[in-house]
């Protein structure tokens, strides 16, 4: 139920997003930034490419995960006490990764730094749920955060490939702490406590949620889309780097073309919900990835690693990406409104473990310089949320 002494900040629009904006894109430049030098990391770290590709799912997976107990702790003790630690332990993590070539001490620090990442994050849309929750501006808000977070995989990448081939591969993490300690810098005095009263001996309820097929349904929608996304990065660098001969500027600047495809798609997302509704979103998003899956197989099984046989199928990908992600969280969410911050948690987490678990496991098992565990993963995934789909909606025709 709504709170009715519902904090609010005294901050313009454009103060709160200079404010809150940082821990959003840092939580994801984190992933980003990090892909031109993945090939090499073996090498430096004295270690498989599977125990690297452990950096980048251990990440995702803690980034997810950790919601489930900081969203909690917020709601105990406090937004701001947990973004301050969650900041602070980013910062330290991503500092200390630049001085280590340790591979246990480094996959550590990269599990370290996504608990940073995921504590600030989960504070941050917290504190703009407690501000904005029945305000015009939050969806200005959750709109700018979603369109700052399209251009984090377009310009991350560059950032670190440029960064990397001037001062070495440490000094992208060296970027990021100190990137870290000043967002920190400016929240320190200018964070308010926004946690509502009524608030503070909320117990989570997952149980209801995870009864709910419409919420089971769209999460794998959400999965799909962005374990593709997740999948496509994972093998981008080997596969185009490795095989393809791609330097690592030219790398990031093909792999920003999908992100760049995805951006211009979010202008038609309206359209799309108007005309098709939420589910027909969904469906259609599904078979946009399947299509891209299919065009993926092609290239790999009749072409060699290029642009045209892995990068434009990815164009198509990222379009069906677009389409589902613009609908899925209304339809796992709009049942919770009295629970709406743990089913939020719940999303976003069995999202990261899917994601973590399911495209790792193609990327190990049907090889990580090919096309065929993103091609895997868009087909296997988008065929299992379809039948979802046709599930759920059988049951709605029933009656009651």
């Amino acid at each position: 139920m709504p709170c009715q002494n519902r904090p609010t900040w005294s901050y313009s629009l454009p103060a709160a997003l200079l404010l809150m904006a940082p821990f959003d894109i840092l939580a994801s430049l984190a992933m980003d930034i990090y892909l031109p030098v993945v090939p090499q990391m073996p090498i430096i770290l004295g270690t498989s490419p599977a125990i690297v590709q452990l950096t980048l799912s251990l990440y995702m997976l803690m980034l997810g995960l950790g919601q489930l107990l900081f969203g909690p702790l917020s709601d105990r003790f406090g937004r701001r006490p947990v973004l301050i630690g969650g900041a602070m332990l980013f910062a330290v993590s991503s500092l200390l990764l630049s001085a280590t070539t340790s591979a246990p001490a480094f996959v550590a620090l990269r599990l370290m730094q996504a608990a940073g990442a995921s504590a600030a994050l989960v504070a941050t849309f917290a504190t703009v749920r407690d501000v904005y929750g029945s305000r015009p501006e939050g969806v200005t808000i959750y709109g700018l955060f979603s369109a700052m977070l399209a251009f984090v995989p377009a310009l991350g990448p560059i950032a670190g490939a440029l960064i990397a081939g001037a001062f070495g591969w440490r000094a992208i993490f060296l970027t990021l702490g100190v990137l870290g300690l000043v967002a920190l810098a400016q929240a320190l005095p200018r964070w308010l406590e926004t946690r509502p009263a009524t608030e503070e001996n909320t117990k989570p309820a997952f149980a209801p949620i995870l009864r709910h097929g419409a919420f089971w349904t769209y999460t794998l929608g959400f999965s799909t889309a962005m374990g593709s996304f997740f999948v496509f990065f994972s093998t981008a660098p080997r596969l185009l780097i490795d095989r393809a001969g791609y330097s690592e500027l030219g790398f990031s600047l093909a792999f920003a073309t999908a992100a760049v495809v995805m951006i211009l798609t979010t202008r038609f997302a309206k359209r799309f919900t108007a005309r098709f509704g939420t589910a027909g979103c969904l469906a259609r998003g599904m078979a946009v990835l399947m299509a891209g899956g299919l065009l993926l197989a092609c290239g790999e099984t009749f072409g060699t690693p290029s642009f045209a046989t892995f990068v434009l199928p990815m164009w198509v990908i990222a379009i069906g990406i677009v389409m589902t992600a613009s609908v899925t969280a209304n339809g796992a969410l709009k049942a919770f409104d009295a629970t709406a911050g743990t089913a939020v948690a719940l999303y976003f987490s069995i999202q990261s473990l899917i994601v973590s678990l399911v495209g790792t496991g193609a990327v190990l098992l049907l090889g990580g310089d090919t096309a065929w565990p993103l091609a895997g993963y868009c087909l296997v995934m988008a065929t299992i949320t379809l039948v979802a789909l046709a599930l759920l909606r059988r049951h709605a025709r029933q009656p009651a």
